[in-house]
């Protein structure tokens, strides 16, 4: 099976070419399937394999030892693979999800900084491919837990949402891109998107920007439709029904009230100090993204926003960091995906038109 997964991560999301250089990102549990990638890129023709193994709680211990020069001090490292690789694999295999959970706050904004340019050059490069990158998941006892599973269970689901379990799964996800082609053709032709359920009438504005097919070849598993909004043109109320889960910390019942794409008020039944926390950092009171859900072989909430925010019959919403691809302009050193179902009665208007109702679109 991680043979499979390797040929799909290298030949289709990653279209490793001759000559590419790649650099990897993990942590130590995922060496199994990072040995199969590497086999793959280097038949594939990848001129380069480069290896970032991160050990248990590197980044807590940094942050609770580095002094102010250190925490100053991006990785040249990651600086040449973001600003000179052809790709990018991060391979998310944690050991501990609340590892980062307890940080000191101050730090973590002084190394956010340091990270800034690093950071600007991803968003740039991987707007335009110019960096490809995939975002995948090798199966952990940790996350295996946080989705009430057992790691067995866990391994089947995780393989299953990226159709390992097809007999062709690079032919599975080309099915994919062509099924929401026609839904991002038709939305690419609207001006104005609402989203409506019992607790969420909010409305924006997509002039000029463009929705992007999400087919697998950026996250594996993957089945979105998702743009940026314009930045002052989101107004209403949207509440989100899933837990909204970041950076270690889970916050429940989000409300957000929005004027002229400004969040004005917000609350949550469990977490508000966080939700607090997090709308003082720069750029998180507009929004980056606006998408849908369209992977229905994703069934439950498992607490990884690599799954959940793919849902069959969900919309999401992301605070902070815009697009490029997309045409956003807002900046933030904050993506947070905020989920709610749209099963029971929800409903999307594109320009007036209802194209989509009960997590079906209708077009």
């Amino acid at each position: 099976m991680l043979q499979k997964y390797a040929k799909l991560l290298v030949n289709y999301c990653l279209d490793i070419q001759e000559g590419d250089r790649l650099f990897i990102q993990t942590t130590t549990l995922a060496e199994p399937l990072v040995r199969e990638v590497y086999r793959e890129a280097l038949r594939a023709g990848a001129r380069l394999v480069e290896t970032d193994f991160i050990f248990r709680e590197r980044s807590r211990i940094f942050l609770n030892e580095a002094n102010a020069a250190q925490l100053e001090t991006p990785s040249p490292f990651q600086q040449l693979a973001m600003s000179e690789f052809e790709a990018y694999l991060h391979i998310r295999a944690p050991f501990n999800l609340r590892e980062d959970a307890h940080i000191d706050p101050e730090k973590a904004k002084i190394r956010a900084k340091a990270n800034a340019p690093i950071n600007k050059t991803y968003f740039e490069r991987t707007a335009t491919r110019a960096l490809k990158r995939n975002l995948c998941q090798f199966p952990t006892a940790a996350s295996a837990q946080e989705a009430g599973m057992s790691l067995e269970e866990y391994e089947q689901f995780v393989f299953n949402a990226c159709k390992l379990n097809e007999a062709d799964p690079i032919a599975a996800w080309l099915n994919v891109r062509q099924s929401q082609q026609r839904i991002v053709d038709h939305l690419n032709d609207c001006k104005s998107v609402r989203y409506v359920n019992e607790k969420t009438d909010i409305s924006f504005s997509t002039e000029g920007r463009i929705w992007m097919n999400s087919d697998g070849q950026t996250n594996m598993p993957s089945g979105e439709v998702y743009t940026s909004p314009v930045e002052n043109a989101v107004n209403g109320v949207v509440h989100f029904t899933y837990p909204c889960i970041y950076g270690g910390h889970e916050v429940e019942g989000v409300t957000l009230w929005v004027k002229d794409g400004y969040i004005e008020r917000w609350e949550a039944k469990r977490g508000q100090d966080y939700l607090d926390k997090t709308f003082q950092i720069e750029g998180t009171r507009r929004f980056g993204e606006a998408a849908i859900g369209t992977n229905y072989g994703i069934k439950q909430m498992t607490k990884n926003i690599l799954f959940d925010e793919k849902i069959g019959g969900t919309i999401h919403m992301a605070i902070g960091q815009s697009y490029l691809q997309t045409g956003g302009k807002n900046e933030s050193s904050v993506h947070w995906d905020m989920i709610t179902d749209m099963t029971q009665g929800g409903e999307i208007i594109a320009d007036g038109e209802v194209i989509y109702r009960n997590g079906l679109f209708l077009i």
